[in-house]
């Protein structure tokens, strides 16, 4: 049986002797994508067609070079043997494969919000029931009252968050497989496969780990927001708030760096549990 006490203290190891070759891939992979985007974001006029393109373009490379920054990581996690030339070469080979993944799941649950949005929308009379599915239609039809399509809402949202949450566990070595057995859409077929009879310790160790990365980055960006705003005055609230959004992103990347970590050392100690396919 895998024991997450061991899995972490596994994790403690290979933070100890391959910090040095994390440390430059989550640098440039996590902080300086995001610091960029926000940069724009911050400094740049809204509203305009060109901060809308050159938005959506600096989004889409951080959540590339993100997704490349943690397969390198889980790859020097995974095998002593990776170098960071390796990790690099391995992760660029994988990160497409690991982006359609991405974009396919997040396209699921867009598309698993939009009933209740419907139906709290058709209740208030914001859209026409004309130009739906005989199926949308009916369900526009018997929403009631806005009081009871607001409680259909909440608890389909509560709902989804807790399935949401273990799906989330049951994925929680997607990456690994993408990078290490150099699967596609299969990946989430075998990650569901790996975590079988660990998902309540994995649901644990992600809200433990969520509670503990949401308090950090809040006191982080709170604290030095204060300070920033304190040395730059009332005209410096832009650079202060930028600023601090630098110091959280810090913060939130040394986070993503350990989760990698942590799941390629979960996955080495499960992987033997499955006969390869």
């Amino acid at each position: 049986m895998v024991k997450m006490g061991t899995v972490w203290d596994r994790t403690v190891e290979v933070l100890n002797g391959r910090t040095g070759m994390i440390a430059p891939i989550a640098l440039l992979g996590m902080v300086v994508p995001s610091v960029i985007r926000d940069g724009y974001v911050a400094f740049s006029t809204p509203g305009t067609i060109s901060f809308a393109l050159v938005g959506s373009v600096l989004a889409i490379g951080t959540l590339v070079a993100m997704l490349w920054s943690q397969l390198a990581i889980v790859a020097i996690a995974t095998d002593p043997a990776t170098d960071a030339a390796s990790a690099r070469r391995q992760a660029g080979a994988r990160v497409l494969s690991s982006l359609g993944i991405t974009v396919l799941i997040t396209l699921v649950a867009v598309l698993l919000v939009i009933p209740p949005v419907i139906v709290l929308m058709s209740s208030s009379g914001t859209i026409p029931y004309v130009g739906f599915s005989a199926a949308g239609s009916a369900m526009l039809r018997t929403a009631p009252s806005q009081g009871r399509a607001a409680q259909f809402a909440i608890l389909y949202f509560s709902v989804f968050t807790l399935i949401a949450i273990w799906i989330g566990a049951r994925l929680a070595l997607l990456n690994a497989v993408i990078l290490n057995e150099r699967r596609g859409v299969g990946a989430i077929r075998r990650s569901f496969q790996l975590t079988k009879g660990l998902t309540w310790r994995i649901i644990g160790v992600l809200i433990l780990f969520a509670i503990v990365m949401l308090v950090s980055t809040w006191a982080a960006q709170s604290v030095t927001g204060i300070i920033f705003r304190l040395a730059l005055g009332a005209k410096g609230i832009a650079t202060a708030t930028f600023l601090s959004g630098v110091v959280a992103t810090i913060v939130t990347t040394v986070f993503t760096a350990l989760a990698a970590v942590f799941t390629a050392q979960l996955y080495v100690a499960v992987r033997e549990k499955l006969p390869q396919e």
